[in-house]
C-alpha cells in the first residue's frame, strides 16, 4: 500500500512540476525586458487577470482580457502579430500561452513574474 502511495504522489507531484513549466515555444521575458517592447504599435498586450486586478493596477498598453475569457476571444486577436501576456505573478499568463499556442499563435511571449516584478 505504501508504494501505491508514493507513486502517486510522485505523479502529481510531476504533473505539477509539469503544469509551471514555461510553455515550449513561448519565449520568456523579465519585466525588465519588457520595458523595451512597450514602445511598439504592432505588438499585442494582454492582460488576463481579472476585472478588479486590472483596475487596481495595470500597464497602460495592456488590455483586459480575463484567463476565463480568451479562449472565446482570440478571434479578436491577430495570430500575425506577437502577443505578450502577463498576469500577477505569471502562472495565469503561462496558462494563457498554451491557450494562444494551441489556438495557432505563434509568437507568445510571456512575462515571468507578472504585475508582482513591475516596477
Amino acid at each position: 500500500m505504501d508504494l501505491i502511495n508514493i507513486a502517486i504522489f510522485g505523479g502529481l507531484v510531476l504533473l505539477l512540476v509539469l503544469r509551471m513549466l514555461p510553455t515550449k515555444g513561448v519565449k520568456q521575458i523579465t519585466t525588465t525586458e519588457l520595458k523595451s517592447y512597450l514602445t511598439n504599435n504592432n505588438i499585442q498586450f494582454i492582460d488576463v487577470r481579472t476585472p478588479g486586478e486590472y483596475k487596481g493596477n495595470h500597464i497602460r498598453q495592456f488590455k483586459n482580457i480575463p484567463l476565463h475569457q480568451l479562449g472565446q476571444k482570440t478571434n479578436a486577436l491577430s495570430k500575425e502579430k506577437e502577443i505578450v501576456v502577463i498576469c500577477q505573478s505569471g502562472m495565469r499568463s503561462n496558462k494563457a500561452s498554451k491557450l494562444l499556442k494551441k489556438a495557432g499563435f505563434k509568437k507568445v511571449i510571456n512575462v515571468k513574474g507578472g504585475m508582482s516584478a513591475w516596477n
